[in-house]
């Protein structure tokens, strides 16, 4: 697979907590050069970043993030401002607490709400896989499914895990036809690139790409 098309599935990614301008602009300024997906920023700075780079880049962001245990009404805010501010795609944490409880059916709900508040703008359904289950992975992929998320992405990196091939296996089995998938953290490698997007990750979320694959 060619540089250039791996590129082109990458969200670059900056979420540290102590994140500065000059990181945020490293990082869009190697989106713009590479031609990655998207540049996956914390929402503060959106407007920042669409003012200095206007449509060079696609803008990502994060909702509830990365516990996922902020209220509903707190994520579609932080959904709809983040939009206002120049993101067009949004990858939000579910509330894990709601998974492990059992109760399926007011996670769908939620990841719904929100969908209808991003309408045609991509969302991203995080799951976080490290504290899940086999049966709770599978109830997840329904829910992202039924409630009409574009993607269902496997991990914030900042849980106890990241991404597995094992789970990706689970995914495919499991999430309908028009639900897409992304991997994030535990992507270490060049091969690894390629082993998720061979297997139909159509996003990767990493802050490394362009170092694992400088020697491709």
């Amino acid at each position: 697979m060619k540089k250039e098309e791996i590129f082109s599935h990458i969200d670059h990614t900056q979420l540290k907590a102590f994140a500065t301008w000059d990181m945020i602009k490293t990082l869009c300024d190697e989106a713009a050069l590479y031609h990655t997906a998207s540049v996956c920023i914390p929402p503060n700075y959106i407007a920042r970043v669409k003012e200095a780079y206007g449509d060079q880049i696609n803008i990502c962001t994060v909702i509830g993030f990365p516990l996922g245990y902020s209220v509903t009404e707190a994520k579609v805010a932080e959904a709809k401002k983040a939009l206002e501010d120049g993101a067009s795609e949004v990858d939000m944490v579910v509330n894990i607490s709601d998974v492990k409880n059992g109760d399926y059916q007011k996670v769908e709900d939620e990841i719904r709400t929100i969908k209808e508040a991003v309408g045609d703008k991509i969302l991203k359904v995080i799951i976080e896989t490290c504290y899940l289950n086999e049966e709770e992975k599978v109830a997840m992929c329904k829910a992202v499914t039924n409630a009409g998320a574009d993607f269902i992405k496997t991990s914030t990196g900042f849980g106890t895990g990241g991404a597995t091939r094992e789970d990706i296996l689970l995914f495919k089995k499991h999430i309908g036809p028009e639900v897409r998938m992304k991997a994030a953290g535990g992507v270490k490698t060049a091969d690894d690139l390629e082993w998720f997007l061979n297997e139909g990750c159509d996003r990767i979320g990493t802050s490394s790409a362009a170092a694992m694959l400088a020697e491709k």
